[in-house]
């Protein structure tokens, strides 16, 4: 799969390698990101300042001052050559611990009616699959996932809540995801997770990373408010 180098701005690049949601493009951004980040680690790669990751591209953002804007396209070339060579397949996979349903899912229920499905149908279909991450963004540490079952799929709410708690999980239409932090949201809540996916405090405040994978595993409450203690 051939990319496309993009200006963006005056200090940085767009490597595209796709403009679909499609897994197999993301893996190419993912193998891109992790040959780059090699490159600055072996020293071979200079001027990187970030990178950040999208459905089908990634922002490689540099400082003019240390490498020169043809130069770097030049070396991103090669390295974007190499990817045949990259496994790609294979990604991290996080375990996601979440308490279902109660006061932590309140619209689980309205997915099984929704649905018609029971409850434990709805969390057994939603924690059996395995659930790539696209990309962050949103707010800190929001993680875009992919492979929902769509037989739990289910509408957005007419009427957004004004606060939805941090590590909520959601269903909108054919997709799930994680509130990272408390904020308004429109999302059927059926879930939370008591991990904290964005902490300003931790030495690594964002808890995921494009390219990984999770899977939600069901657990008590009794288990949820151990961990939070």
């Amino acid at each position: 799969m051939s990319a496309r180098f993009l200006p963006a701005g005056d200090s940085a690049i767009a490597v595209e390698f796709g403009r679909e949601i499609d897994l197999n493009i993301n893996n190419q951004v993912a193998a891109m990101r992790t040959v780059i980040e090699a490159a600055i680690d072996e020293g071979k790669l200079k001027g990187i300042v970030e990178l950040v990751p999208t459905y089908g591209s990634l922002l490689v953002v540099y400082d003019q001052l240390a490498v020169g804007y043809a130069g770097l396209i030049e070396q991103l070339k090669i390295l974007a050559e190499g990817l045949e060579g990259v496994e790609i397949s294979d990604r991290e996979v996080v375990e996601i611990p979440v308490v279902y349903g109660g006061e932590y899912g309140p619209d689980l229920g309205i997915v099984a009616q929704l649905n018609s499905l029971s409850e434990d149908e709805v969390i057994k279909r939603h924690s059996e699959a395995e659930y790539p991450i696209y990309m962050l963004g949103f707010v800190a540490g929001f993680p875009y996932l992919g492979g929902m079952d769509k037989s739990i799929a289910a509408p957005r709410k007419q009427t957004p809540r004004l606060k939805i708690p941090a590590g909520s999980v959601g269903i909108a239409g054919q997709q799930t995801g994680i509130y990272s932090v408390e904020s308004p949201g429109g999302w059927q809540i059926i879930g939370r997770t008591p991990l904290k996916l964005y902490d300003a405090d931790r030495e690594k405040p964002i808890l995921l990373r494009a390219g990984q994978s999770i899977r939600f595993k069901p657990i008590t409450e009794a288990e949820y408010e151990a961990m939070t203690e």
